[in-house]
């Protein structure tokens, strides 16, 4: 393979012309003040103004449907946002932008999946409409599809050539019939200038009122026509770097650079009562009393005994007035299912997870096209990016409760050696964080992106009327590769940390085996930090790696044309197929993999007789080969039929959509729509409608799922009392997935600019998804817990008194979901005139009302659970933003508030706190009791400022969450970080300045 080479070569010319591009934005870099365009553009019509011109041809496309008529209005409803509404907002990644609409709910960016080693998403900036996460949302640039940036078949934003988006349209509905698979819970489309000229150029820094995650960010744009207008030519450069927030250590705080608010609040079972008492106590700062920073002994006669950083030997402070027991099971009186409140805190992991990934984006993107005649055009496009990214999902290592050492150790104190003699043993369990390894685990994802893209559009004379066309093939290849650095070989470390003492005097690997394959020993009580050859040894320079080609192959063709009219109008048709091959190879590292004929051991990962040549090696990031492929035929179908247009009836219109699609992997589907609008004689009223039928086809991940080995400390054993236990979890596919079937429903009325308000829309919209067959799989907790709660079909998937306790997760077309709710638009714009000041005052406010989010697991004895208002999660009962701008020639200024509603952990906990009903395991499983069962909602204000300096120079800034208002804690049941980065800032304060040119 010759991948990275040629991404390195092709990343050179991509830095000179962002060098090039951006000289004289870089002269005016230092200007603090802030600006946005020369002149202000008006805000697109707010009640899903589904139409606006195309800069090439100026027809006009309604996004949502494939009808391209300038008489029709679309059905589904569609939020725009502009170019310059964008450039307001000064985000360095534009997907920061757009996920702050209501209607996007679990989108994941930078600060998302950062206490993952495996999960792949780390830095990967992903849109999820609805709640329905990112793979029921379909992603399109320039109404076409884009290569996945994960096996989930999910693009990544950050690999889009930004610069040059016109408007973003986000359809807020079913559009499957349109646009095929994945649009469920709707389509995000990136609209380019594809025929920009001139030259244009932005440069922005910022950073937090921490002093941390400081960002810079340089783009270029250029076009020009030639040959009498009729070659286009645009080229585009972009390179974006944020430093992201670090993993700051052990212990609970305070936080990052002063971050106060990390509390370590966590979910502590206290066990089953009779007496009135909740199951849940919710406690800040609480600790898990099986290990410690510098080590402790867990269970046995020396219970309790920890160690300092030195080494030495002093009694653990464990909380909750805990007294250790000092039995077998390492129970604690005082304390419950492995947590004490308070205490030494030192231990603490939670905190050394990183806040936000650090990333940096290269993009370069061009288009050329050419006019074969005035109303044909064929184009080629390529966009070459990278995006690579840094986080840290775990400070050391934390071993819970699970290590055995031998009294004898020459490691041991004197004096814990002379108590083991007086007790009677002659080996102590022991924990520790493993704060004794100098460099934190980092997990670095590099993503590549080469897509390719010929097409000709245009109309031609067919039967009386002109024949719409727009034909395209693309190939798009990303090139993942994730390598995993300071992290332990489980086989290596265990035996390292088993010495003895030779005959010579010297210090070394108890097990002779291990001795001759190069063991070095460790000595993990205590902080000594240690030798070279030993961190050598048990964390080896090449760490866990994963190389992943992923490739999408598309071929489509569409048409539009008006055949003939009735007495309503004309009646328009849009018809078309489409061909698509997902396709993608993943290959581990032979010690995460294990060792076979393609993966054999190399120099970088030499034979060890302690490994095992099964894989699953590593203490975290055992990523095994896989690969998979399927095919895609469809063909659809679309009509709008006009029904009525009178001045007294008003005007309307059907709209209907259907589509026939074959999948190599699971037969043919077909989906539908059926909408109409009614633009009633009300001055400004219109209604409108729309039902379908959508589908989601299982992605490459979940039919070819590499099998995926990770370690997961503290899983909760309801078998053994609710003692923790660490499993190894193993994820595979199921190659007999079937698409999901969703039903969607909308429904709204539309004031759009009435005569008595010509400065007024608004719009209210009620939407009803129903998803079923939802490909879905249980959490390795989840599978234990119901399979104790009486769903005896889990059992089998699990072997928690294993010699290695395991857990295997696949997928299954078990689930349905169900969300229901309002979207509420409004805008207000009027010249500032009768106040004797210059410019347009625009005040515009978008919220979403999620009333049901309704999963059920689809298992024998299991009840749906109900997610909206769970603020642990991404669906709030309300979310709104609301902007108010003051633009004019000269400047403008923009306030921006975001907020949403409060809400809870779980709606399927009882809260109380006396008087709780006594339940049964069983019940106690799905309806557990809580003594605090809220979290809070937030809110954040945002301003930002421009000033043009010249005709063709404008500066900015902006200054977002304002108040620098915290994270509320999403507690959970072990002591990881406890925030939601779905819904809370996590950063705090962000300032931000920057300069941009325009010729």
């Amino acid at each position: 393979m010759t991948t990275t080479p040629t991404a390195t070569s092709s990343s050179r010319p991509l830095r000179t012309a962002l060098a090039k591009g951006t000289a004289l934005v870089a002269l005016a870099w230092a200007c603090p003040v802030l600006a946005q365009q020369a002149a202000p553009a008006a805000l697109p019509e707010t009640p899903a103004p589904a139409a606006a011109p195309t800069p090439s041809t100026g027809e006009i496309v309604v996004t949502g449907s494939r009808i391209t008529s300038s008489g029709f209005s679309a059905p589904t409803p569609t939020q725009v946002l502009s170019a310059a509404v964008i450039a307001k907002s000064a985000q360095p990644n534009i997907f920061t932008t757009i996920a702050q609409l209501p209607s996007l709910q679990g989108s994941t960016g930078a600060t998302y999946g950062t206490n993952s080693t495996s999960s792949g998403t780390q830095g990967l900036s992903s849109f999820s409409l609805r709640g329905l996460g990112p793979i029921r949302t379909l992603t399109l640039l320039d109404g076409q599809r884009v290569v996945g940036a994960n096996v989930t078949g999910v693009p990544d934003i950050s690999l889009f050539p930004q610069l040059l988006v016109d408007r973003v349209d986000v359809v807020t509905g079913g559009a499957s019939a349109s646009y095929g698979s994945d649009a469920v819970g709707g389509v995000v489309n990136f609209v380019t200038n594809t025929h920009f000229e001139g030259f244009k150029a932005n440069a922005q820094n910022g950073i937090t009122t921490y002093g941390d995650d400081y960002n810079y960010t340089f783009q270029a744009a250029a076009g020009k026509s030639f040959m009498d207008g009729r070659l286009h030519v645009v080229v585009s450069g972009e390179y974006s770097h944020e430093n992201g927030v670090p993993a700051y250590g052990f212990g609970e705080g305070p936080g990052p650079n002063g971050r106060d608010w990390y509390e370590t609040e966590t979910l502590i079972n206290t066990g089953l009562h009779t007496d009135g008492r909740p199951q849940y106590r919710n406690s800040k700062h609480a600790q898990a009393y099986q290990y410690t920073k510098y080590g402790l002994i867990t269970a046995g006669p020396l219970q309790g005994i920890a160690f300092d950083q030195s080494g030495k030997p002093f009694n653990f402070v464990y909380g909750s007035n805990g007294v250790p027991d000092k039995n077998a099971a390492g129970t604690v009186t005082g304390c419950n299912n492995g947590f004490c409140v308070g205490g030494d805190l030192s231990g603490n992991v939670g905190n050394g997870t990183s806040l936000q990934s650090e990333i940096t984006r290269t993009n370069g993107y061009g288009r050329i096209g050419f006019d074969i005649d005035n109303d044909n055009e064929v184009y080629a496009t390529v966009n070459v990016a990278r995006v690579t990214s840094n986080n840290t999902p775990n400070p050391g290592a934390a071993k819970a409760n699970s290590l055995t050492l031998q009294c004898s150790n020459p490691f041991v104190p004197t004096s814990i050696q002379d108590l083991c003699a007086a007790n009677g043993i002659t080996s102590f369990k022991y924990g520790v964080s493993n704060a004794v390894l100098p460099q934190f685990i980092n997990v670095n994802p590099v993503r590549e992106q080469y897509r390719f893209v010929a097409g000709a559009k245009g109309k031609i004379p067919f039967l009386g009327s002109d024949l719409h066309y727009d034909a395209y093939v693309e190939h798009g290849e990303n090139i993942t590769d994730i390598t995993v650095s300071n992290i332990t070989l489980n086989a290596r470390y265990n035996a390292a940390i088993q010495a003895v003492r030779l005959n010579d005097g010297t210090i070394a690997c108890a097990d002779p085996a291990a001795r001759a394959s190069g063991c070095v020993p460790l000595n993990i009580i205590g902080g000594a930090t240690p030798s070279a050859a030993t961190l050598a040894y048990i964390t080896p320079a090449h760490g866990p790696h994963q190389h992943t080609r992923q490739t999408q192959d598309v071929a489509s063709i569409a048409f539009n044309n008006q055949p003939f009219s009735t007495w309503a109008g004309p009646v328009s048709l849009a018809f078309g197929g489409e061909w698509r091959h997902e396709y993608y190879r993943v290959k581990g590292d032979p010690y995460g993999n294990g060792v076979t004929a393609s993966n054999p051991n190399t120099a970088d990962y030499p034979a060890d007789p302690l490994l095992n040549t099964a894989g699953n090696n590593w203490y975290a990031g055992n990523y095994h080969d896989g690969s998979g492929k399927y095919s895609v035929y469809e063909g659809f179908l679309e009509a709008n039929l006009p029904l009525v247009d009178t001045p007294g009836a008003g005007k309307a219109n059907l709209n209907l959509a259907g589509r026939a699609t074959h999948y190599s992997t699971s037969g043919t589907v077909y989906t539908w729509k059926i909408g109409g609008t009614w633009q009633t004689p009300v001055d400004g009223i219109r209604l409108r409608a729309v039902t379908s039928r959508d589908v989601r086809a299982p992605n490459l991940s979940e039919l070819y799922a590499a099998p995926i080995t990770v370690t997961v400390p503290g899983l909760t054993n309801p078998f053994n009392n609710n003692q923790p236990v660490t499993v190894q979890q193993n994820t595979i596919g199921n190659t007999a997935l079937k698409p999901e079937i969703a039903r969607n429903t909308e429904a709204g009325v539309v004031l759009s600019r009435p005569g008595w308000a010509p400065g007024l829309n608004l719009s209210v919209d009620y939407y009803r998804i129903k998803v079923k067959g939802v490909v879905s799989s249980l959490s390795a907790q989840q599978e234990v817990n119901y399979c104790y709660g009486g769903v005896t079909q889990l059992c089998s998937a699990f072997d928690l008194n294993a010699a290695t306790p395991y857990v295997n997760v696949q997928a299954f077309n078990l689930a349905s979901i169900f969300t229901d709710g309002f979207d509420i638009e409004a805008s207000y714009q009027f010249r500032l005139d009768s106040l004797k000041l210059p410019g347009n005052l625009t005040l515009r406010a978008l919220a979403t009302n999620v009333r049901n989010y309704i999963t059920d697991i689809g298992l024998p004895n299991t009840i749906p659970t109900q997610g909206a208002g769970v603020n642990a999660g991404a669906t709030p009962k309300w979310k709104v933003l609301a902007t108010e701008s003051w633009d004019t020639d000269n400047f403008s200024l923009t306030f921006t508030q975001r907020w949403f509603s409060a809400g809870k952990i779980s709606n399927e906990y009882i809260e109380c706190q006396t008087n709780c009903p006594v339940q049964t395991a069983q019940q106690a499983t799905l309806h557990p009791t809580i003594d605090n069962n809220r979290m809070p909602g937030a809110f954040y204000f945002d301003v930002g400022a421009t000033y043009n300096v010249t005709k063709a120079i404008t500066a900015y800034a902006k200054v977002d969450n304002l108040f620098n208002h915290d994270p509320a804690a999403s507690p959970q049941t072990n002591t990881g970080i406890d925030v939601n980065p779905l819904l809370y800032d996590v950063l705090g304060r962000m300032y931000r300045i920057g300069v941009r040119a325009s010729f």
